[in-house]
Formats: structure tokens, sequence, C-alpha cells
């Protein structure tokens, strides 16, 4: 299968410190991501999840090694990866909807006759067709991040890297997104890098998961495949025994003892 991602013996190093001190946040990471595949990223807090995230984004360069999105090397960001940010005010709260979601064809001075489809197709797609005169203010939280979402696509990128774009929704939107999310992906087939704490919320979305070691210096510990069919139900021995097997790689890098496992 085609790579999407690839990164090969990759360091990030944080320098700058007041003091001159630096921080190595990630260390001889190898991952290759395949085209077309939901991955999910999993491990400890501070970990570094959004730092191998933003290196996929091109938002920061490698201290060393490389990061390659379909063969070519990542050094800036790209219109070919479009990201999902864990807080809804990436959006522009006197813009429409609508407005919203053109904004990246608009600035890129295309035509209205030429992006007024691809966006009327995302607001289909997302279910917002019918809220795309309102502003930000007058939506709720999952309502916001699918405009996200939205816009994000109507850029028609090859990436989605979506960095804990549930964290600060409550339960029961939380899990309304991520079967949006799911019948989303599953509609486009876009390559997906998910960053999540949430081991049932990356059982449920990815068709790999990957865990990462305690920082400093984290790296790829594990890849672990969801062989469940989709959709898949959350209490079946299947969806149980993963996370389980889950649940014990993480606690092992965080340095706790096993958790009681999920019954």
């Amino acid at each position: 299968m085609t790579s999407a991602i690839r990164m090969r013996d990759v360091e990030m190093n944080f320098s700058g410190g007041r003091d001159g001190s630096s921080y190595l946040a990630l260390r001889n990471v190898n991952l290759e991501i395949r085209e077309g595949e939901f991955f999910c990223l999993l491990g400890p807090s501070g970990c570094g999840k959004t730092s191998l995230l933003n290196l996929i984004a091109g938002f920061v360069t490698p201290t060393r090694g490389k990061v390659e999105s379909r063969g070519a090397a990542v050094a800036h960001p790209g219109k070919d990866r479009g990201v999902v940010f864990q807080s809804d005010r990436a959006l522009f709260d006197w813009l429409t909807v609508e407005e919203n979601v053109s904004f990246g064809p608009r600035m890129r001075g295309e035509p209205q006759a030429q992006w007024r489809p691809v966006v009327d197709e995302m607001l289909e797609l997302v279910g917002l067709a019918d809220h795309r005169r309102k502003l930000p203010r007058e939506l709720s939280g999952g309502m916001k991040q699918r405009v996200q979402i939205a816009r994000v696509l109507a850029n028609s990128p090859d990436i989605l890297l979506m960095d804990e774009p549930f964290a600060a929704l409550d339960a029961y939107t939380r899990g309304v997104m991520q079967k949006e999310v799911t019948r989303i992906w599953d509609a486009s087939r876009r390559t997906v890098v998910f960053v999540t704490h949430d081991i049932a919320e990356a059982i449920w979305l990815a068709d790999r998961i990957g865990i990462m070691t305690r920082g400093p210096g984290s790296h790829i510990r594990q890849v672990f495949e969801v062989d469940l069919p989709r959709p898949r139900e959350r209490m079946t021995t299947g969806f149980v025994e993963l996370f389980n097997r889950l649940s014990e790689a993480i606690d092992a890098e965080a340095g706790h003892s096993a958790k009681a496992p999920l019954q």
C-alpha cells in the first residue's frame, strides 16, 4: 500500500529557554502511515503527540531526520495537509459558516463559480447546509468543530491532521462527533492522523493506533492494528480486549500500575 506519511529517524529538540536549556521532545521516530487510512496517536500526557503532528503539518521542522508527505519532504505548511485544531478559536467569529468554509478558496482568488459547489458539498457532508448564514457564536461546540472540518476539506487536502478536536466537548456530543468523523472519512477516504487521549475513541475511529513512549525523547513504542468491523460496538469482546491491551501499554509508559481491566 502507498505511504501517505513517512518519518525516518526524526528528532525534535526545542531550545531557547531563559537559562539556555533545551528539551528533547522526540527522538528516533520512525513511522509510516498508509494512504487512505485512519491513524490514531495515543500516549501519556506530554509525550509529544502534538509535536509529532506539527512536524507532519510543517509548522516546525525536525532537528534531525526526515518527514515526507506522499514522497515529498515536508519543509513548511501546505495545501495538501489540512489541520483541525482542538479549539474552535480557529474559526473567524465575524464570518458566517459559509464564509468560514469558503475562506481558503476565496483567499487563493478562486472564482465563486468554482468554489461554491465545493463549499455546498462540504456543508452537506458535515450536516450544516441549513446553518450556512449563522455566525460561530450561534452554534454549539459540536457544530463549530464540524465547521472546522468542512473548512479544511474545502481546501481538498490529501491528509487531514486532527489534534484532539473533541477534547472540549461533553460526552454525548463527543460520541456524536466520533460517528460524524467516521462517516466523513468513509465518504472521502482521505488519510487521517488523529491525536487523542481517549483509548475508546481511538479504537472506535482507527485502522491502526500508534502508542508513544513517555517523554523526553519520545518515539513510537508500538503500532496496533484495529481488526474490528465497522460500525464498531464498544462492549464487544474484541473491543474490550484491545482496550485492555492499549491501556496496559500506556500505563507502562506513564509509570502507573496496571488499571483494572475493562469488563
